[in-house]
C-alpha cells in the first residue's frame, strides 16, 4: 500500500532500525518500540497511514468489533481511534479453561499526529470486513497548484 521508511537499507531509519536490532541481539529485547514512529508490538489496532494528493489515509486493522463502539475523533492535529474489543469466551465458565489468549481484549485507543495541512471538518471513516478506513481531507489551499505561464 505505501512504502515504509524502512524499506530502504541506506536511509538514516534504515540505519537505526539495523542497529536496533544488534543492540536488541547483544542485550535482549528491552520491551520498548522497535521503530521510531512504532508503539510496543502487539498493540491493537495495528495501523498503515499514508498520504495521497488529497487526504492523510489511515488504516486500522481491527476485526471483531461492532463498528458503533468504535470512537474516531480529531483533536487538536490529532486523530484518535479508540473502542474496545470483547472477549469471545466467557469469563466465569467452569467447563472452559483457557491456556492461551493471542487475540487483545478489552479497551483500546491509538493516536495519529496529523500534519498541518488537514481540514478536521472533512473526515469520513467506514469499517468494512475488519478494516477501519479514516480519509482527512488536506486543505486545498494548502496544495501545491501548478500556475500557468503566460
Amino acid at each position: 500500500m505505501y512504502e515504509s521508511m524502512l524499506n530502504f537499507p541506506d536511509s538514516l531509519f534504515g540505519q537505526y532500525e539495523r542497529l536496533r536490532r544488534e543492540l536488541d541481539d547483544t542485550f535482549g529485547g528491552t520491551g520498548l518500540p522497535n521503530s521510531i514512529r512504532s508503539v510496543v508490538p502487539g498493540r491493537l489496532p495495528a495501523v498503515n497511514v499514508g498520504r495521497t494528493a488529497s487526504s492523510i489515509e489511515i488504516y486500522a486493522f481491527a476485526p471483531g468489533l461492532d463498528a458503533s463502539k468504535i470512537d474516531v475523533t480529531v483533536d487538536r492535529g490529532v486523530l484518535r481511534i479508540s473502542g474496545e474489543r470483547a472477549s469471545a469466551i466467557p469469563e466465569n465458565d467452569a467447563k472452559i479453561t483457557v491456556y492461551t489468549r493471542e487475540r487483545e481484549i478489552g479497551s483500546f485507543t491509538r493516536a495519529v499526529a496529523l500534519p498541518d495541512d488537514v481540514d478536521p471538518e472533512r473526515v469520513q471513516a467506514s469499517y468494512r470486513d475488519g478494516v477501519l478506513q479514516v480519509s482527512v481531507a488536506r486543505r486545498e489551499s494548502m496544495q501545491p497548484k501548478r500556475i500557468a505561464v503566460q
